[in-house]
């Protein structure tokens, strides 16, 4: 009965099962792995085939979109020559683009002032309306940057949005276009995006502007879809796997039309794209369960053959077990199993041999077990009195009692290590008479074995004095009866504290397991050293700390006054800050810190009546360079050139009146006032120009021709705060700043030309040249102008200005 038993237990859970299980759970893992796999790859391999030939339709497209963009743009842009100065004269060239321009379905013109002057379509003309753009963003974007771009507007489901080109010249206005953008859907036709695969247009909002005749219908909100948030988010990413917008999994693959911020989308649903993956996945489940039963009938005859020399093998280990050392196992198999027979019954023999020697082995381990424990026991007690206390002198009695019993030998001595006097002394001795005077009282540090033992951390045994070398206290030793000594160093990873002396009557060595333990409990005397130690210094640092509290209660009292002090100087010092903030909006920052560092100063800012110095200065050759090159580099220029000019402007103190793209206004003189301000503003000007000049000639290395002009005037000007709350500027108004404008018009490039009336002041310090009476828009009379063409040093010991320049006249006539 046991033996059916045992035959169903190796049928179901022996080796028999396992060799089974085994050997079929290997052979569908290795099918699954190839299949999983090879299904993984082909899934990568068809989707990054598919993505990557979407991606370069997606690009293509974005870039003929951005192509077609860029050609209406530049067909706008014929538009806005400046030969064409009146309404009348551009009203044909906007029919002449109506008519060639399909997309273009509306022209307007606006003037400089942002007023419409003319609006054109196919069907209506409308002249001089006079409606306002002057806060239109299709005006001042453009103004300020040449060409922009507006949203996306829908009228129904038609897609529409205005291209506003800036105007040649100074002020010259704006056109603004109305773009027709259905024909975006012609580079969307079935040919370009293909049978399976649906594309469309989004804009930066994410409503569809364009799509194929599968896609999505125009003006659709798809800024929930996955793919299109993700790259319509602040910090755009494309994403492989989205969601169409009948809401199944799609392929997605996308490119953006950087300059309008548009996002060309190509899309194919993942069922219809990964079908031949399903059908391999098929094909794979196939395979295993065909594998499945082929490794079922192959482990189940292999197992089989194993099961009776195996079942030999465990009967015969089961007697072994049981202690029938005679019986031996009868196995013919010829092969691994009959070997591993033989070696049973030859460990059967082995057994019976080893069983006779054990029980004298056992009393003999026995007895040393119980010497080992009397020795735990004797550290268990000095550990407890290491514990209950920190009094030094109260344990290392009990410590040298301890080392003598343990050791059974005749005397134990423990030396302390004093490291300032660099000597060992004897602190404690059991075995010998304490009192006794003699060298082995105190040991210097040096050759001796004490130090010898402290410095390699390690015991040192010496079995009989007589035979070694003069040591100390070795004469003192064998003087009292002593022939070996055992020398265990007291250190830790502080330092040296001292060493553990044994000694002995009899000669012989020191049996390595006495050594060992004697270091043990070497480290238990360390730690009652230690202890002690720490504890004598805690209690002078407790002395110490009490000390410092008092004083630091006395600083804290102090800390608290200083603190009310500097919470008043704070929030006056936030007062000024925020003054210096207002005044910085217009002002250079030490001009501004000047002014909120005196009390009372705001007044300065009020509308009151001054002479005041006016610079205007631009680049010559601007307007033509920003129609010709990117708004990139445009950008880059006029960033070099505001930095150049800033520099300057803040070291000579000056007032940042305006800048609108290369042209600047500066005042000198207001609102703090200098009694060289027109001397400044000259001295400035001529810097300018040097350093402008070292621009112009990087700039003509990037193929740009940029020029650099200055008009400076010197006369009265009203002067104060203009705009609203939230932002307000500091200017001026007069004819002075008429004047310095049309000067700074007359310029030619590298030229610096100032009216008679600032020559006059600083003739002393300049040389100059006379230019023609210029006759000047808004002057009813010709204006007298010289051209400065470098600042020299100052004349030395010239009281009067006009004097000197008298004198210099006399002396040329």
């Amino acid at each position: 009965m046991i033996g059916v038993k045992d035959k169903v237990w190796f049928l179901r859970e022996g080796l028999f099962a396992k060799y089974v299980i085994s050997l079929v759970g290997l052979v569908v893992f290795v099918l699954a792995v190839n299949g999983a796999m090879e299904t993984w790859i082909s899934y990568r391999a068809t989707k990054t085939t598919l993505t990557d030939a979407m991606t370069e339709k997606a690009e293509a497209t974005a870039k003929r979109i951005d192509q077609s963009i860029s050609e209406l743009e530049r067909q706008i842009s014929w538009v806005t020559r400046a030969s064409q100065d009146t309404p009348e004269k551009r009203r044909a060239d906007y029919a002449q683009l109506l008519n060639q321009v399909p997309a273009v379905i509306r022209l307007t013109l606006l003037s400089g002032q942002g007023r419409e002057q003319l609006r054109l379509s196919r069907t209506t003309v409308s002249s001089y309306s006079g409606a306002d753009y002057l806060r239109d963003a299709r005006f001042t974007e453009t103004v300020t940057r040449g060409v922009s771009f507006s949203p996306i507007d829908f009228e129904g489901t038609l897609p529409f949005m205005s291209i506003s080109v800036a105007h040649s010249g100074f002020n010259a206005g704006v056109t603004i276009a109305e773009i027709d953008l259905r024909f975006l859907s012609d580079f969307l036709g079935d040919a370009q995006v293909g049978k399976a695969t649906f594309a469309y247009v989004v804009d930066a909002r994410g409503q569809v502007i364009a799509g194929s005749s599968k896609g999505p219908e125009v003006g659709k909100d798809l800024a929930r879809l996955p793919q299109v948030a993700a790259q319509t988010a602040t910090v755009s990413r494309a994403l492989e796997q989205g969601t169409g917008a009948d809401g199944n999994s799609v392929l997605s693959a996308s490119s953006a039309v950087p300059k309008l911020g548009w996002i060309v989308f190509f899309e194919r649903p993942t069922a219809q794209a990964l079908a031949p993956i399903r059908d391999q996945i098929l094909r794979g489940a196939l395979l295993i369960g065909i594998g499945l039963m082929v490794a079922i009938l192959a482990g189940t005859l292999l197992a089989r053959r194993m099961l009776i020399p195996i079942t030999a093998l465990r009967a015969g280990a089961r007697r072994l077990g049981a202690g029938d050392f005679g019986h031996r196992i009868d196995v013919h198999t010829h092969d691994e199993l009959e070997e591993l027979a033989d070696q049973f019954n030859s460990m059967a023999g082995q057994l019976k041999e080893t069983y006779a020697g054990l029980e004298s082995k056992v009393e003999e381990r026995t007895r040393d077990l119980a010497q080992s424990i009397n020795e735990l026991k004797v550290l268990e007690e000095v550990g407890r009195a290491v514990a209950s206390s920190l009094d030094l002198n109260a344990v290392l009695p009990t410590v040298a009692s301890r080392a003598l019993e343990i050791t059974r030998a005749d005397a134990v001595l423990i030396y302390g290590y004093d490291a300032a006097k660099r000597q060992f002394n004897m602190v404690e001795a059991q075995g010998i008479d304490k009192s006794v005077e003699g060298e082995h009282l105190t040991i210097d540090e040096g050759k001796s074995i004490l130090s010898e033992a402290a410095a390699s951390g390690e015991p040192i045994a010496i079995p009989d004095l007589t035979h070694v070398a003069d040591i100390p206290m070795r004469d003192a030793a064998i003087d009292a009866g002593f022939q070996s000594v055992l020398v265990v160093p007291l250190v830790d990873q502080q330092g040296a504290l001292g060493a553990l002396v044994v000694l002995r009557r009899a000669a012989g060595e020191f049996p390595p397991g006495l050594i060992g333990l004697m270091r043990t409990f070497a480290n238990q005397a360390v730690l009652a050293m230690r202890n002690a130690r720490l504890f004598t210094e805690v209690d002078q640092k407790g002395r110490e700390l009490a000390t410092a509290h008092g004083v630091v209660q006395q600083q804290a009292e102090q800390l608290r006054n200083w603190n009310k002090s500097l919470e008043d100087r704070v929030e006056k010092q936030l007062g000024e800050i925020e003054r210096i903030r207002r005044l910085e909006r217009f002002l250079a920052p030490q001009v501004a810190q000047l002014i909120a560092s005196s009390d009372g100063h705001d007044a300065l800012l009020d509308s009151h009546r001054r002479e005041v110095t006016v610079v205007f200065c631009d680049l010559r050759g601007f307007t033509s360079f920003t129609e010709t090159t990117e708004p990139e580099e445009a950008m880059n220029v006029l960033r070099e050139y505001h930095a150049a000019l800033g520099e300057l402007i803040f070291r000579y103190e000056g007032t940042l009146d305006r800048y609108a793209g290369d042209g600047v206004m500066i005042l000198f003189n207001a609102p703090i006032q200098f009694d060289d301000h027109t001397k400044r503003a000259v001295k400035m000007a001529v810097e300018m120009r040097d350093a402008i000049g070292l621009l112009t000639q990087k700039w003509r290395n990037r193929g740009h021709s940029l020029g650099f002009g200055v008009g400076i005037a010197l006369g009265y000007a009203t002067l104060g705060q203009v705009g609203f709350e939230h932002r307000l500027e500091y200017a001026a108004i007069g004819s002075v700043t008429n004047l310095a404008s049309r000067l700074c018009d007359e310029a030619k490039a590298d030229q610096v030309v100032v009216s008679r009336r600032v020559y006059g002041m600083v003739e002393q310090w300049v040389e100059a040249a006379p230019i023609d009476d210029l006759v000047l828009k808004g002057f009813n009379h010709p204006v007298l102008a010289m051209e400065i063409l470098r600042w020299r040093e100052e004349v030395e010991n010239v009281v009067d200005a006009a004097a000197a320049a008298a004198a210099r006249r006399r002396k040329g006539t």
